[in-house]
């Protein structure tokens, strides 16, 4: 069990959260969710042991072992895959490395020798010799090939890496599992093995995650840190938005009721206050009125940006042909796309997957007119006006604008400034906020600008790359609405199940080598088609 008592953590004036005491056990899978900026890493850091909370405890109890994914896939790119794994139990790692140490040193005295025959005492007791067996098992189990594990990190692709992490985290057997983001930079295959993975493996475990689906999948519970407060609710995602919202209602329907009984009370004791014969039934509702509560209802820190696409010139048929595309980029001996052909029709919704590495953004930017054609061609109707999100936001803000400046970029008239606050607003960019510099902007905070540029410009096709990425719940709901209602032609990438089954009615899946497939269906009938379980 891990619990905390009065745990407080305060960053200036504002607390983060104030006050949470919270019990995690029986091998429950907590889903930990909230709005951006909430503090639910923070609470993570704090009960992984990483950062000290303002106020209160952290209690892991006697005995448990803790796990934690590592957020960094970048971290080990030198070091052999298989001893990455075993760095999952400090312990065992850090006494073999001292150990070997003092093998290794021809002025090893005495006293030395002494103390790595403790080591190898500890070494044992941990599992040490049959650590690489261990670790062999997991990677292999991950999916990671066998003439990998001796090798480099940096060798491993980018969507494997956190399956080697992941691996590392479950090493020691650990009977608590943080992961925070898990889901990042995977695919959706990927996806699918990670649930599988954490369904089987038996620990509580507490989960940062913004993908419903898997939230869905995998938990068990779901700890909400809003109002400052963590609450726990049994379930999935599912369950938990549809408790919340009815404990909500009970609250503010047991308020007003009580708001009437206090209105009647006072009613009464304003009039007969001054009549002696009534005097004592008025004193009696006086003492009423003191004993009836409001349940006080926080504000929450959720919020919902009002997100709309409209389109320009409306099309009436073809959108899009391409034909026989090839790519290789310049430093490239392997083509990321090899002779692949499709159209798009107006009013589409198509949803490009596939793994790391398949060429997903490659074709997007394509699309987009960001690369050119190796071979093959991207042919637009004449009245098509593309408009593109990239994966990387970057570099659309690398410039001294501040919100306001940049977002009257996109507005078509040089002095609509009451659009443009309109659409900030809408962003939940508002007041001083609209004055500060775009380089400055978190992640998520860059989407939403991408989301107005692209509400402003109205554009008839949209190609999104990613359009979730950083993004919290709500914003991720409202984003998905905008699309499902936006008239015009949509081509996006996406690895989030929930918005890919809720928008595509066509799905292109592209695997290394640039091969393609076309299936005119929704992801759920896909996957039927590929013989998976929706």
């Amino acid at each position: 069990m891990l619990s905390t008592a009065n745990l407080t953590i305060q960053f200036g004036a504002k607390p983060l959260f104030e006050q949470v005491s919270v019990k995690f056990a029986d091998g429950n899978r907590y889903g930990l969710i909230g709005a951006n900026g909430c503090g639910k890493s923070t609470l993570l850091k704090i009960l992984g042991g990483d950062l000290e909370a303002s106020a209160g405890e952290v209690m892991l109890q006697t005995g448990l072992r803790l796990g934690k994914l590592n957020q960094n896939q970048f971290a080990y790119e030198d070091e052999r895959v298989i001893d990455v794994v075993m760095q999952g139990h400090a312990e065992m790692w850090n006494a073999m490395r001292e150990r070997d140490r003092i093998y290794a040193d021809p002025e090893a005295s005495d006293a030395d020798y002494m103390r790595a025959a403790e080591l190898e005492s500890i070494f044992a007791e941990f599992g040490g010799y049959d650590a690489e067996a261990r670790a062999a098992s997991l990677l292999i189990a991950a999916g990671i090939d066998e003439a990998k594990h001796p090798g480099p990190m940096r060798e491993v692709p980018p969507g494997l890496k956190v399956r080697v992490l992941l691996a590392q985290a479950l090493f020691s057997r650990p009977d608590v599992l943080l992961l925070d983001e898990p889901t990042n930079n995977l695919d959706i295959h990927s996806i699918r093995w990670l649930e599988r993975t954490l369904n089987d493996y038996d620990a509580t475990m507490i989960i940062i995650s913004h993908d419903r689906h898997f939230l869905n999948q995998v938990c068990t519970h779901i700890a909400d840190l809003d109002y400052q407060r963590l609450t726990i609710y049994p379930g999935n995602y599912d369950d938990f938005m549809l408790a919340s919202m009815q404990a909500r209602e009970r609250v503010e329907s047991s308020n007003a009721k009580a708001r009437e009984k206090i209105a009647e009370l006072q009613e009464f004791v304003r009039r007969f206050s001054a009549n002696a014969s009534k005097a004592r039934q008025a004193t009696s509702r006086k003492r009423q009125i003191e004993k009836i509560k409001i349940e006080e209802v926080r504000p929450s820190s959720r919020q919902n940006p009002y997100i709309r696409f409209e389109q320009g010139k409306k099309l009436y048929r073809s959108t899009v042909t391409v034909e026989n595309l090839s790519f290789t980029y310049p430093d490239g001996s392997e083509p990321v796309l090899r002779k692949i052909g499709f159209s798009i029709e107006a009013g589409e919704r198509i949803a490009i997957i596939g793994p790391h590495g398949a060429g997903k953004t490659t074709l997007m930017r394509l699309l987009a007119g960001e690369l050119r054609p190796g071979a093959g061609r991207i042919e637009w109707v004449e009245n098509a006006q593309p408009g593109y999100m990239p994966q990387d936001t970057q570099s659309e803000f690398e410039t001294k604008r501040d919100l306001f400046e940049w977002m009257s970029l996109w507005s078509g008239k040089a002095d609509d400034d009451l659009l443009v606050r309109a659409t900030l607003g809408r962003l939940l960019f508002s007041g001083d906020e609209t004055r500060k510099s775009v380089t400055v902007l978190s992640g998520g905070e860059r989407g939403r600008m991408i989301y107005g540029k692209l509400m402003l410009t109205k554009p008839n096709v949209l190609l999104m790359d990613e359009p979730t990425n950083h993004m919290d719940m709500e914003t991720i709901e409202s984003l998905q609405i905008a699309l499902e209602r936006f008239p015009g032609t949509l081509v996006f990438v996406s690895h989030d199940r929930e918005f890919v089954g809720g928008l595509a009615t066509r799905i292109l899946e592209l695997r290394p080598g640039g091969e393609l497939t076309d299936f005119r269906g929704t992801y759920d009938e896909y996957l039927v088609r590929l013989g998976l379980d929706p």
